[in-house]
């Protein structure tokens, strides 16, 4: 809500939108595609506190992924480089989560070797790069699309 809105919340509604998540992003090329664009999927208008510091980093990153994706070509997809520099660039191939503050990438690195990142959320700093598709394949992996799908699937209900 701003200013202009003209509109007002009840105090239940305040604390409701006070809990939400936001998202703002501002690029210099006004046609760049960013998360920020577009409805949000469901798990990520759900508010932040009823999750754990791994399931929220978990879904936002899956929305850079699938955002980042929307922008490469058919022979490239999505790899992972980390911040630190120490363990190269992973072709990302599966991601999760372990509650309350664990984030795994699965994937292969740069010399085809089985890998897979275990990684504290206070230590996040990913960095997502276009790698060529392996030549063997026809199409790209977009694995962002794929753990997207997750994220609109109604939410589960313990017993």
């Amino acid at each position: 809500m701003t200013p202009s809105d003209n509109t007002i919340a009840t105090s239940a509604e305040a604390l409701e939108n006070a809990a939400l998540p936001k998202l703002q992003e501002v690029h210099t090329d006004p046609d760049q595609d960013c998360a920020s664009k577009g409805p949000l999927p469901k798990a990520l208008t759900e508010p932040a506190e009823q999750k754990s510091p791994a399931q929220w980093a978990y879904e936002r990153i899956i929305l850079y992924i699938q955002n980042f994706e929307k922008g490469l070509d058919n022979d490239h997809e999505v790899g992972m480089g980390f911040t630190d520099g120490g363990a190269g660039i992973m072709r990302i191939e599966g991601l999760g989560f372990y509650d309350p503050d664990i984030i795994t990438y699965y994937g292969t690195n740069g010399a085809g070797a089985k890998a897979q990142i275990v990684q504290h959320v206070s230590q996040l700093n990913v960095m997502l790069v276009a790698s060529p598709k392996r030549i063997d394949q026809a199409e790209p992996n977009r694995i962002g699309f794929q753990l997207a799908s997750a994220l609109d699937r109604p939410a589960e209900t313990s017993a």
